[in-house]
């Protein structure tokens, strides 16, 4: 069966899907998630990772439900120890305790753990980009910025994850599509690094000639 356009359902199905999985993160959230990211900015200290202590939920009131706290427990794994509702409706379950890794599919929790090593060694802010299937199509952009403990540490990280579609059956995980990492520094024109497959980079090739941290990984570009 045919539609006025002379397509198939099936084919129709097939093309609403297409525009679903690959529609872009609403313009308001987009602006929402740069203000979340500006309070942050606003809390440093002389371009210092601000301490946890220092962060005002009503700074942050608009991704309230989106936002959550993790804490390092282990090189390249954090937990949620506090999180919104957001969280819990896409896990379809309490996530507080839970690991970050578990909003991710297994296939991309190695990705996930080299990122959250450069966000709390670097120390770097992570954002992803993420694609989830499921009962219906699923994009989000997740958002990970450093904080210090109350004992002055990096073990802690400020989050926030925006989702753009249905639901649907829970739990919800997601492929990591894109992931960058952007050191902390004064410099605001300092370069991104973007976490990618590429086995050829080298700190000689990219200009980069200050030694490598213990953390870095040989797949991590530059990107100017």
């Amino acid at each position: 069966m045919k539609d006025d356009q002379g397509r198939s359902q099936q084919d129709a199905v097939k093309s609403k899907e297409i525009v679903t999985i690959q529609a872009p993160v609403p313009a308001y959230r987009a602006t929402e998630l740069a203000e979340f990211e500006a309070y942050w900015n606003s809390m440093r200290r002389d371009g210092d990772v601000p301490m946890r202590t220092e962060i005002d939920p009503r700074g942050i009131e608009s991704l309230l439900s989106n936002a959550f706290v993790a804490e390092k427990i282990a090189p390249g794994v954090a937990r949620m120890r506090i999180a919104g509702t957001h969280l819990c409706d896409v896990m379809g379950l309490e996530v507080r305790g839970m690991p970050v890794s578990s909003l991710i599919e297994p296939q991309d929790r190695d990705r996930l753990a080299d990122a959250l090593v450069e966000l709390f060694e670097r120390p770097a802010t992570l954002r992803l980009t993420l694609s989830s299937k499921g009962s219906a199509p699923l994009t989000g952009t997740l958002l990970l910025l450093p904080l210090r403990s109350d004992l002055g540490d990096i073990s802690r990280a400020l989050g926030c994850l925006v989702t753009h579609g249905v639901i649907g059956e829970t739990p919800r995980r997601f492929a990591i599509t894109d992931c960058t990492v952007t050191p902390i520094t004064s410099d605001e024109s300092a370069p991104f690094i973007e976490v990618a497959d590429d086995q050829n980079y080298s700190p000689a090739a990219s200009g980069l000639d200050t030694p490598p941290l213990p953390s870095e990984r040989p797949y991590l570009r530059l990107v100017r």
